[in-house]
């Protein structure tokens, strides 16, 4: 190739590259995920108080209740987010998964244009070795 790589090896580059954006996403995901399970654990605590019977906990009724307010609104968010995520990871690793397809392509017609070449190569061999024999013997 004039530049120097093949097509193979820049799409394997590409790949590389791709794999490393599909890593991020999970990481992204894996952080809401790990929120989510965080919320849905105030929740419960939450909940937990609002269900006492302890005076204590009476007198915080109201507060427990605006809590429990922001925390639901807080995993529709995370939940709407974590949809968002999922989707990002499956698209980067299809993305992914059609650039090393297309490389495996590419190296497959790399290889075989090599192949071909050594024949042709080897034919011009052969058939100059044989001229060359035919001329000396005449």
């Amino acid at each position: 190739m004039a530049d120097g790589l093949s097509r193979s090896k820049k799409l394997k580059r590409l790949v590389v590259v791709q794999r490393h954006l599909e890593k991020m996403a999970e990481q992204e995901l894996a952080t809401t995920t790990q929120h989510r399970q965080e919320v849905a654990r105030s929740m419960e605590v939450v909940i937990e108080a609002m269900g006492s019977m302890q005076p204590v906990h009476r007198q915080f009724s109201q507060n427990y209740a605006e809590r429990f307010g922001r925390l639901t609104i807080k995993e529709t968010q995370l939940q709407n987010i974590q949809q968002m995520q999922e989707t990002k990871v499956l698209k980067e690793r299809t993305k992914a998964d059609r650039l090393e397809e297309h490389m495996k392509e590419a190296r497959d017609l790399e290889d075989r244009e090599a192949s071909d070449q050594a024949i042709y190569d080897l034919l011009e061999i052969t058939l100059a070795s044989s001229a060359s024999s035919k001329l000396q013997s005449s």
